[in-house]
């Protein structure tokens, strides 16, 4: 009985070994996500900077509520050039995650959807090629990336505004490099709604 047992063992534990696999031989890279701590964009006109702020001191996927703010309103009838800066500030100094975008910039979309009630419309003027990639070269396509982009008032209305930075998004899905995030697909790093009054 002994021996049936040992031998029952002994079977059951060379298929349990046979069974494991050397994946970790050959270990699949990952590209790890930066933790995005604080997004500012920023809209500046003639009349000023109007601000927008999103501070998550654990990201994202952590536990405590973002903190949002709008610093002001937007004229009517004005263009905004706008830009958008990521830190994570868990380090010190704060990195500034700009820098992976822009040597990832193939890879990487801000997206801006306005409110039907906002009067408002946005359009890109960075490129990739606008860039350089992580060894140095230059990236060729014309895909938008949109660290920087202008905003246009109309009318005096109320609404808001989702910045969204999505990775690895299908540039080439229909209507996705005129800003439209529908058919993007990818990974979201960042998104925020923000509310907003034009006056």
């Amino acid at each position: 009985m002994n021996t049936r047992k040992l031998l029952s063992m002994l079977i059951v534990g060379g298929i349990l070994f046979a069974s494991c696999s050397s994946d970790d031989d050959n270990p699949v890279p990952v590209n790890e996500e930066e933790l995005i701590t604080k997004m500012t964009v920023s809209l500046v006109s003639g009349g000023g900077t109007v601000t927008l702020i999103v501070t998550d001191e654990d990201g994202a996927d952590g536990p405590v509520a973002p903190v949002v703010s709008v610093s002001g309103n937007l004229t009517a009838n004005t263009t905004y050039n706008g830009s958008v800066e990521l830190l994570n500030e868990s380090e010190s100094p704060a990195e500034l995650i700009n820098e992976e975008i822009e040597a990832e910039a193939d890879e990487h979309q801000f997206f801006y959807a306005t409110s039907s009630a906002l009067n408002i419309t946005t359009a890109y003027t960075d490129k990739e090629s606008d860039y350089k990639k992580e060894d140095g070269t230059s990236f060729t396509t014309t895909n938008p990336v949109g660290l920087t982009f202008t905003v246009t008032t109309t009318d005096a209305g109320t609404g808001t505004l989702t910045v969204t930075l999505r990775h690895q998004p299908n540039k080439a899905a229909d209507g996705v490099v005129g800003g439209n995030i529908a058919n993007a697909g990818g990974d979201t790093d960042i998104t925020q709604i923000f509310d907003i009054t034009v006056q």
